[in-house]
């Protein structure tokens, strides 16, 4: 009976050393702060400016993007000067280069120079003339322009235009008995540009304000184009060799900061309502 008491002995030994092993005591852990990752810094992105060299503000510069997108998808062709006379900064598209019939808008040139030529003593306008002036300018009166052209010569006037900026002008032969003649005459849209800033620049105050009065408060028949709140207009059309053209050339905003020069020849592919819808929406777009 020995034997199994010994093993009985021994297994109960062995189960009293596991029930008596003690287990280490527990460390008590200091939790860790737990680290959020620093956000990526926000970098703004860089605004997109169609025209950078240009000198216009950025969105400035989208209006005359529009502006140009828009010309390009009217009938015929249309030069377009664009100048802010604050900044100096100006934009012409690639038809402010053609030569195209000015209309009527050579009869702005004719004031400048009838002035001119009044202050200078070399000539002394009439009360009537001064109507016909007028009527120029308001109406855009053919008639009146016919007699002031014979009046006082249409070589002389034609000799002055190139000092007013329209240095690409072209009288235009074999469509007149008088040559030159206000009514057929080609200029670019560059030359009108330079035309009414001359006016504003260089003419003198009296004269000026005489002839910015007459532009902001046109008849019935010059309200389209750059012609508007705040503005002032010269415009031309008429049909010619090769389809109709409507011109407008003027200024807009608080002392005409900006001038505006449109020229649009519709080489047969439209007539008077296209191209006074052309005109006008170009100049909405760029200061609606």
């Amino acid at each position: 009976m020995l034997r199994p008491i010994l093993v009985a002995c021994a297994l109960a030994l062995t189960a009293c050393g596991h029930a008596v092993t003690a287990e280490p005591p527990a460390v008590a852990r200091t939790p860790q702060p737990q680290h959020t990752p620093a956000a990526a810094p926000l970098v703004a992105t860089p605004e997109v400016c169609p025209m950078p060299d240009s000198g216009l503000e950025c969105n400035f510069q989208k209006r005359v993007k529009a502006a140009q997108d828009y010309a390009e998808t009217r009938p015929g062709t249309v030069g377009i000067v664009l100048r802010d006379r604050k900044t100096g900064a100006m934009w012409r598209n690639g038809h402010a280069g053609d030569l195209t019939w000015t209309a009527s808008t050579i009869k702005l040139a004719m004031v400048v120079n009838l002035l001119e030529r009044h202050r200078a003593g070399k000539i002394k306008l009439s009360s009537e003339d001064r109507k016909l002036m007028t009527a120029m300018l308001h109406s855009s009166d053919d008639e009146a322009a016919n007699t002031l052209w014979k009046r006082y010569g249409g070589t002389t006037f034609n000799a002055a235009f190139g000092k007013y900026g329209m240095t690409e002008l072209v009288a235009q032969k074999g469509y007149s008995a008088t040559f030159p003649y206000w009514g057929y005459e080609k200029c670019t849209t560059n030359d009108l540009d330079r035309l009414i800033n001359y006016i504003l620049d260089t003419v003198p105050a009296a004269d000026r304000d005489y002839i910015t009065g007459q532009m902001r408060q046109v008849g019935p028949e010059q309200q389209w184009g750059v012609w508007g709140p705040d503005s002032g207009a010269k415009n031309g059309w008429s049909e010619e060799d090769g389809g109709w053209v409507m011109n407008s050339v003027g200024f807009v905003g608080p002392d005409a900061r900006y001038t505006v020069a449109i020229m649009n020849s519709l080489k047969g592919e439209g007539g008077y309502d296209e191209g006074r819808e052309t005109d006008t929406e170009i100049t909405r777009i760029l200061f609606r």
